[in-house]
Protein backbone atom coordinates (compact mmCIF):
# COMPACT_ATOMS: atom_id res chain seq x y z
CA UNK A 1 0.00 0.00 0.00
CA UNK A 2 1.28 3.46 -0.89
CA UNK A 3 1.89 6.01 1.82
CA UNK A 4 1.92 9.00 -0.51
CA UNK A 5 -0.11 9.29 -3.69
CA UNK A 6 -0.12 12.25 -6.07
CA UNK A 7 -2.19 12.41 -9.22
CA UNK A 8 -0.85 14.95 -11.71
CA UNK A 9 -1.11 16.17 -15.28
CA UNK A 10 1.87 15.92 -17.64
CA UNK A 11 2.28 16.53 -21.37
CA UNK A 12 3.56 13.01 -22.04
CA UNK A 13 5.08 9.87 -20.53
CA UNK A 14 8.64 11.20 -20.72
CA UNK A 15 7.73 14.31 -18.71
CA UNK A 16 5.74 12.25 -16.23
CA UNK A 17 8.65 9.83 -15.73
CA UNK A 18 10.89 12.69 -14.61
CA UNK A 19 9.05 12.97 -11.29
CA UNK A 20 9.71 9.38 -10.17
CA UNK A 21 12.41 10.34 -7.64
CA UNK A 22 10.85 13.26 -5.80
CA UNK A 23 7.29 13.47 -7.05
CA UNK A 24 5.60 16.27 -8.94
CA UNK A 25 6.78 19.67 -7.81
CA UNK A 26 4.76 22.75 -7.11
CA UNK A 27 4.79 23.82 -10.75
CA UNK A 28 2.71 20.78 -11.71
CA UNK A 29 -1.02 20.69 -11.03
CA UNK A 30 -1.53 17.75 -8.68
CA UNK A 31 -3.74 16.20 -6.01
CA UNK A 32 -2.27 14.50 -2.94
CA UNK A 33 -3.79 11.53 -1.14
CA UNK A 34 -2.38 8.86 1.10
CA UNK A 35 -2.65 5.34 2.41
CA UNK A 36 -4.41 3.38 -0.32
CA UNK A 37 -3.37 1.13 -3.16
CA UNK A 38 -3.62 3.60 -6.03
CA UNK A 39 -2.79 1.10 -8.78
CA UNK A 40 -5.58 -1.19 -7.66
CA UNK A 41 -7.91 1.78 -7.15
CA UNK A 42 -7.60 3.10 -10.71
CA UNK A 43 -8.39 -0.36 -12.09
CA UNK A 44 -11.39 -0.65 -9.77
CA UNK A 45 -12.60 2.84 -10.76
CA UNK A 46 -12.34 1.99 -14.45
CA UNK A 47 -14.29 -1.22 -13.85
CA UNK A 48 -17.01 0.68 -12.04
CA UNK A 49 -17.28 3.38 -14.72
CA UNK A 50 -17.08 1.07 -17.73
CA UNK A 51 -18.43 -2.26 -16.52
CA UNK A 52 -15.33 -4.12 -17.69
CA UNK A 53 -13.68 -6.81 -15.60
CA UNK A 54 -10.73 -6.31 -13.25
CA UNK A 55 -8.76 -9.21 -14.79
CA UNK A 56 -9.47 -7.88 -18.28
CA UNK A 57 -7.79 -4.57 -17.41
CA UNK A 58 -4.83 -6.27 -15.74
CA UNK A 59 -4.33 -8.46 -18.82
CA UNK A 60 -4.44 -5.30 -20.96
CA UNK A 61 -1.57 -3.88 -18.91
CA UNK A 62 -3.54 -1.35 -16.88
CA UNK A 63 -2.40 0.71 -15.21
CA UNK A 64 0.53 1.35 -17.54
CA UNK A 65 3.80 1.88 -15.62
CA UNK A 66 5.73 4.91 -16.92
CA UNK A 67 8.67 4.91 -14.51
CA UNK A 68 9.61 1.77 -12.64
CA UNK A 69 9.75 0.95 -9.02
CA UNK A 70 13.34 1.63 -8.06
CA UNK A 71 15.11 1.00 -4.76
CA UNK A 72 13.18 3.72 -2.96
CA UNK A 73 9.88 2.23 -4.11
CA UNK A 74 8.69 5.23 -6.12
CA UNK A 75 6.80 4.75 -9.36
CA UNK A 76 4.72 6.63 -11.88
CA UNK A 77 1.84 5.16 -13.84
CA UNK A 78 -0.60 6.52 -16.39
CA UNK A 79 -4.36 6.44 -16.02
CA UNK A 80 -6.05 5.04 -19.10
CA UNK A 81 -7.69 7.38 -21.56
CA UNK A 82 -10.99 5.62 -20.91
CA UNK A 83 -10.77 6.32 -17.16
CA UNK A 84 -9.68 9.94 -17.67
CA UNK A 85 -12.59 10.49 -20.07
CA UNK A 86 -15.02 8.87 -17.63
CA UNK A 87 -13.80 11.07 -14.79
CA UNK A 88 -13.98 14.20 -16.93
CA UNK A 89 -17.46 13.47 -18.28
CA UNK A 90 -19.12 12.19 -15.11
CA UNK A 91 -21.67 14.42 -13.46
CA UNK A 92 -21.52 14.73 -9.65
CA UNK A 93 -24.25 12.11 -9.04
CA UNK A 94 -22.34 9.54 -11.13
CA UNK A 95 -19.06 10.34 -9.39
CA UNK A 96 -20.77 9.89 -6.03
CA UNK A 97 -22.35 6.61 -7.14
CA UNK A 98 -18.98 5.20 -8.24
CA UNK A 99 -17.30 6.50 -5.07
CA UNK A 100 -19.94 4.88 -2.86
CA UNK A 101 -19.59 1.53 -4.62
CA UNK A 102 -15.78 1.70 -4.47
CA UNK A 103 -15.90 2.54 -0.74
CA UNK A 104 -18.25 -0.40 -0.18
CA UNK A 105 -15.91 -2.76 -2.06
CA UNK A 106 -12.87 -1.54 -0.15
CA UNK A 107 -14.68 -2.00 3.16
CA UNK A 108 -15.62 -5.57 2.17
CA UNK A 109 -11.93 -6.21 1.46
CA UNK A 110 -10.92 -4.87 4.88
CA UNK A 111 -9.69 -1.43 3.75
CA UNK A 112 -12.15 1.04 5.20
CA UNK A 113 -12.51 4.14 3.03
CA UNK A 114 -15.39 6.38 3.96
CA UNK A 115 -17.85 7.22 1.22
CA UNK A 116 -17.37 10.98 1.71
CA UNK A 117 -13.60 10.62 1.33
CA UNK A 118 -14.00 8.48 -1.78
CA UNK A 119 -16.46 11.00 -3.26
CA UNK A 120 -14.06 13.86 -2.56
CA UNK A 121 -11.22 11.95 -4.23
CA UNK A 122 -13.17 11.12 -7.38
CA UNK A 123 -14.71 14.59 -7.52
CA UNK A 124 -11.26 16.17 -7.32
CA UNK A 125 -9.89 13.80 -9.95
CA UNK A 126 -12.87 14.59 -12.18
CA UNK A 127 -12.14 18.31 -11.86
CA UNK A 128 -8.46 17.70 -12.63
CA UNK A 129 -9.41 15.60 -15.69
CA UNK A 130 -11.84 18.27 -16.94
CA UNK A 131 -9.16 20.95 -16.57
CA UNK A 132 -6.51 19.07 -18.53
CA UNK A 133 -5.13 20.41 -21.78
CA UNK A 134 -6.63 17.93 -24.22
CA UNK A 135 -3.73 18.24 -26.67
CA UNK A 136 -1.79 15.16 -25.68
CA UNK A 137 -1.67 15.67 -21.92
CA UNK A 138 -2.33 12.73 -19.68
CA UNK A 139 -3.26 12.05 -16.08
CA UNK A 140 -0.61 10.21 -14.07
CA UNK A 141 -0.05 8.96 -10.57
CA UNK A 142 3.16 9.10 -8.54
CA UNK A 143 3.39 6.80 -5.54
CA UNK A 144 6.04 6.47 -2.86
Amino acid sequence: MSTLVKFFVAPDDAAAALVVGAGPGRTVESLSFGNFDSEEAVVEWECLFSGCGFEELLEAGEPRIVAGEDDDGGSVFALSTRLVDALAEAEPPRLHEVAAEWARQRTEDGEAIECDVAAEMLGSLGALARGMDTQGHGLYCWVA
